[in-house]
């Protein structure tokens, strides 16, 4: 990734606190520790005092700095961590998360996306959060992306996971294998191509994008011999997106996709279900992955990783995701801040 795009004066970085339970408050403290001149400004969304409480027991000498509006971040961020009270009390206990922090988790992702809208913080990066934690709690989304695409104006949320090295954009997303593969449709898949063309080019630009669309089955079918969805489905939305002029290769045979010489020859690749899409970019380059929610009117990335509850509390997690997803944060909103300013000329 490019260095840090931040210029004084602009808005900061919302990050959210995710499950408190969790890495996301150390990983924070973590990474404002290490910060260099490349860290964009950023403010957790959090307890203050349970983030102090965090950095005393873990020695890590991190002063935390209450602030009340976004824009008091730049001022604090140099002499500690910024974080702005989520509204809540909010006690937890290491690696051991509990529905009565789902208010508090939900209000901190809320609060991000205003401020986003209301251009108080030029994007956000969302920590990870326990999803059965907050469906146990009564949370009726599939997961963080559909959630904050509901807070910004209910547009379709695509997820694009994106690294140095790859970018990919799952057609169906969190459900079932079963259930993703009989939901597939030519319709979704065009629509998320277009979503994901339209993102390369006002987010990361580049100007002309060129697509890979994976085969859902093995040798992408055989050409019906082993599967009809390519012929029935991915074909026609491959044709349509060609009639819109975009560059789309495919179908792809997925084992073939990702290999050094083809990652060479496209831009993203949109994958026909979740693991499709995850496995070689978490395989491939891991700790620099970002998940990013592309299509919506407000920049959200978030750390490519869970909640990690099994380190909790320890110190010992790596913020490196977590400072890779603030970096794209601000190289997204100052690539879209540029395509709308060419676009206003």
């Amino acid at each position: 990734m490019p260095g840090s795009t931040h210029i004084p004066g602009q808005a900061p970085i919302a990050v959210t606190m995710g499950e408190p339970a969790g890495i996301g408050g150390e990983i924070a403290l973590i990474a404002w520790k290490g910060r260099t001149q490349d860290t964009p400004a950023y403010f957790v969304i959090d307890a203050p005092d349970r983030l102090q409480s965090i950095s005393t027991k873990l020695d890590m000498g991190v002063r935390v700095i209450e602030i009340s509006r976004p824009d008091e971040t730049a001022d604090a961020f140099r002499e500690g961590l910024p974080v702005l009270p989520v509204g809540y009390s909010v006690s937890t206990h290491p690696g051991h998360p509990s529905t009565e922090s789902a208010a508090a988790v939900c209000a901190s992702i809320e609060h991000a996306v205003q401020f986003c809208l209301d251009k108080t913080a030029r994007g956000m990066t969302t920590s990870p959060i326990q999803k059965n934690t907050l469906y146990d709690a009564g949370f009726a989304y599939p997961g963080h992306t559909e959630y904050v695409a509901h807070l910004s104006g209910n547009h379709e949320p695509v997820m694009m996971l994106a690294s140095p090295m790859l970018r990919v954009v799952p057609v169906t997303m969190h459900e079932q294998l079963s259930k993703a593969i009989d939901s597939l449709s030519t319709a979704t898949i065009i629509s998320k191509a277009r979503i994901t063309a339209r993102a390369l080019q006002q987010d990361f630009g580049i100007e002309t994008p060129r697509l890979a669309m994976a085969g859902l089955n093995p040798h992408a079918g055989e050409d019906g011999n082993l599967g009809h969805e390519e012929n029935d489905i991915i074909l026609p939305a491959i044709e349509t997106l060609r009639n819109d002029g975009l560059h789309v290769d495919g179908p792809v045979p997925p084992d073939a996709l990702f290999m050094p010489r083809m990652r060479d020859t496209y831009d993203a690749a949109i994958c026909q279900y979740h693991d499709q899409a995850l496995i070689p970019i978490k395989a491939l380059d891991v700790d620099n992955a970002v998940n990013v929610t592309i299509g919506l009117p407000i920049i959200r990335t978030s750390p490519d990783h869970g909640t990690a509850l099994n380190i909790a509390g320890t110190g010992t997690a790596n913020p490196q995701s977590f400072i890779a997803a603030l970096r794209m944060a601000d190289q997204l909103a100052y690539t879209r801040s540029m395509d709308q300013a060419t676009r206003n000329d």
